[in-house]
């Protein structure tokens, strides 16, 4: 491992010439598009120059959508006949992203390349193309619960970059990416810092196994009137996998057409119909119970890790100011024997 720093006129040279061969990919503001007047949306997307590099706020959505994105066309057919799309940029991928997100694409990779004997080839083809370009996080932002999650640390990455005032420091530890940045940098010893405590005091339950009578009990009947299944936890969660699919078929013929596979998510309505009218989990407050075992139990049962990274979104999403994270607390206290009252 080597590091450099740059002053921000290097890095952007060095940001170009990797512009030349790579895909860059990382957090951007979008003027004006925010959730209020006059404000804007921090969004993960394609990046022309370094000034389009957002790292001093976290972003509204994950960077899950370079590997699983919102809307994806799986194969074409005809009456006898089908193909599958080749990518839009065959380009391999630099992503710019924080240490909880490379966790939490880490944790995609369990459901679609390890949980069953088949991988997800289109999750895949992506996944293999993609190099981490880690972006220091030493303080907690808002809502952030990562520590207590075990997600404020990672060693997997390419590169990891601090941002600071007057200069930027990279540390490499993918060789082929040595060459690019010792042209124009002056060796350091930079080391990259992690967070050391969550801006949200989080507990996590204690238990190998749930008893019964929690996914009964009355603390899950308050989301049943608070939630609105507008869906926004599920879509700007990085861990959030689930998906429908649909078949579209093109005016001039029946037997033509696509399929896609869209985002979906457990707290929407409509996700768990099946043949007949039959659907479960109708209630708000089910669906709360149902992603949370699922994000702190049901996964760590078979993967020996949680699914949530604490990156905090879904709290900063909601426009029902649901707290993900004190739903954990309440958990935790009820398990050990806590109040019963609404807190």
């Amino acid at each position: 491992m080597q590091s450099f720093d740059f002053n921000y006129q290097q890095f952007a040279e060095v940001f170009a010439r990797l512009g030349k061969k790579f895909r860059l990919f990382g957090p951007k503001r979008v003027p004006g598009r925010g959730r209020f007047s006059d404000t804007d949306l921090i969004t993960y997307a394609d990046l022309q120059n370094p000034e389009d590099l957002e790292t001093a706020e976290k972003s509204y959505l994950s960077p899950k959508s370079i590997v699983f994105p919102p809307d994806e066309t799986t194969f074409y057919f005809t009456a006898d006949q089908f193909t599958e799309p080749e990518l839009s940029d065959n380009r391999e991928t630099i992503v710019f992203l924080r240490p909880c997100d490379i966790n939490g694409i880490e944790r995609l990779d369990r459901i679609f390349l390890e949980n069953g004997k088949v991988k997800d080839p289109y999750y895949q083809r992506r996944r293999e193309k993609l190099h981490f370009f880690m972006i220091e996080c030493r303080e907690s932002f808002e809502n952030c619960f990562c520590v207590a999650m075990n997600a404020n640390r990672t060693d997997n990455f390419a590169t990891a970059i601090r941002f600071a005032p007057e200069k930027v420091s990279v540390m490499i530890q993918n060789e082929s990416f040595l060459e690019a940045f010792a042209e124009v940098g002056k060796k350091s010893d930079f080391v990259p810092e992690f967070v050391k405590k969550d801006s949200k005091a989080v507990n996590l339950p204690d238990v190998e196994d749930m008893p019964a009578d929690i996914f009964s009990d009355s603390l899950w009947d308050e989301y049943d009137s608070r939630c609105i299944a507008c869906g926004r936890c599920n879509t700007s969660c990085v861990t959030c996998s689930c998906f429908s699919t649909v078949d579209i078929f093109y005016p001039d013929s029946r037997n033509c057409g696509e399929r896609r596979r869209v985002w979906d998510g457990c707290h929407l309505d409509g996700f768990t119909d099946m043949a007949g009218g039959h659907s479960f989990r109708k209630d708000k407050g089910d669906r709360m119970r149902f992603k949370t075992f699922h994000k702190i139990y049901d996964f760590r049962k078979r993967f020996s890790e949680d699914m949530c990274v604490g990156c905090g979104r879904c709290d900063d999403v909601c426009p029902e100011y649901i707290s993900f994270s004190s739903c954990i607390n309440k958990l935790s206290d009820r398990l050990s024997g806590g109040k019963k009252d609404e807190e």
